[in-house]
Parts: C-alpha cells; structure tokens; sequence
C-alpha cells in the first residue's frame, strides 16, 4: 500500500534511477535502472574507504526503486520533484468527498464483519485505487502544471486507502 511518507519521497528518486520525471513509468524500466545501478554500488566494486557512502547510496537507491514501483508513492515523489504541495501543506479532497465517505465507512463498517462483506469492500478499495491511479495519470498526462488538482486527487486517494486498510489492517494492495 501506499506510504507518502518515506525518505526517498524527499530526494528526487528520479534522478536516483536517472528516469524520466512522470508519474506513466513502465515497472520494467524501474527494475531495469535499479539493476543497473544497484550493480554500479555492489560492495565488491566499492572502495573499502567509501563503504559507508556507498551503503548510504544503496539505501537510497532501494528506497527509490519502492517509491517508483508504487503509483501513489510515484505520484507524490513527482507531484514534490514539480514543485507541487505536500499533503500537510494541501488537504483538499474534492467537493462532497467526506459525505460520500462516511456513507460508506458506515455501510462497509455492517458488512465487514462477514467474510463475503469484508471481500466486497476489499474489491470496491481495489477499483477505487485503479480509478485513482487512472485518474492521476491523467491529470499529470493532460496538465502537469496544475498542480492543485492532482494534490486533491491524492488526497482523496489516500483517505480512501487509510479507510480500507482500518476497516482490514491486514488487506494488501494489489499493486
């Protein structure tokens, strides 16, 4: 699942991997940079006096590789690397949101407690998150300088994350 709030979301993992500074990256094209970076830092092409540079430099490289291959860890790193809004600094969500949530949390809160229910929310958290990821990649795709709006769609996202992973602390992101 989603966690904006990590050390590499910090730094520009971007440039760690030397990728492209958008949100549509092919997971291939992250693992195939993290390879070849994470062979360039091995241990045994370090020099001894720089070990500890080079362990540091391998922690950011791994940190980096788990914020690209995430898409809401990926969308926050590039809406940072744009000059965007954090989400302390941004809590918008979209006009309605809070009502339609509570409305569902406590619809989801009755039927949870049956295993048939508890997959029926685990599927609706699963197709709200694609819908997101959809929603985000457009956003970045049509006007990546309005920064405002993808915030507020991350926002929302997130909620809706925090709100499953409540209702089941043990419920994985298919992602």
């Amino acid at each position: 699942m989603g966690r904006p709030d990590s050390p590499a979301d910090h730094a520009d993992v971007f440039e760690i991997l030397g990728l492209e500074r958008r949100f549509d990256l092919d997971p291939a094209s992250i693992d195939l940079a993290y390879r070849a970076r994470a062979a360039a830092l091995h241990p045994d092409l370090a020099d001894p006096d720089k070990a500890a540079d080079a362990a540091r430099a391998s922690a950011a490289l791994n940190d980096a590789r788990a914020t690209l291959a995430d898409p809401e860890r990926r969308a926050n790193a590039l809406l940072a690397a744009l000059g965007g809004p954090s989400p302390s600094e941004d809590r918008s969500l979209p006009r309605a949101f809070l009502m339609e949530m509570m409305d569902v949390r406590q619809e989801a809160e009755e039927e949870c407690s049956a295993p048939e229910g508890l997959a029926k929310w685990q599927a609706w958290a699963d197709a709200q998150r694609e819908e997101a990821i959809a929603d985000v990649a457009a956003l970045f795709a049509e006007s990546p300088d309005a920064l405002a709006p993808i915030r507020e769609r991350l926002n929302s996202w997130r909620y809706v994350e925090r709100m499953i992973e409540q209702l089941d602390p043990e419920h994985e992101s298919p992602i």
